[in-house]
């Protein structure tokens, strides 16, 4: 079985930020019936959200158990 690590790419991260830009979207389209201010949004929401993940991840990428006494840095 393949480990969740390369299950989960880039496209499952953008898929998920269009998710919530919509959602974002059509809740602010719903309560204020401007296109414009909508798409601004759910664009916002899909940066957002793309860009927590993408930082989620890469802090989780770096936590391979590693000899305590050798540098990080080399």
């Amino acid at each position: 079985m393949a480990s969740l690590k390369n299950i989960i790419g880039v496209r499952v991260y953008l898929t998920i930020s269009a998710i919530s830009g919509v959602i974002v979207g059509f809740i602010v389209w719903g309560g204020l019936r401007d296109l414009a201010k909508s798409l601004i949004w759910g664009g916002l929401a899909f940066i957002v959200v793309l860009v927590a993940i993408a930082t989620l991840d890469l802090s989780l990428r770096g936590a391979e158990p590693e000899d305590p006494n050798q540098p990080r840095l080399k």
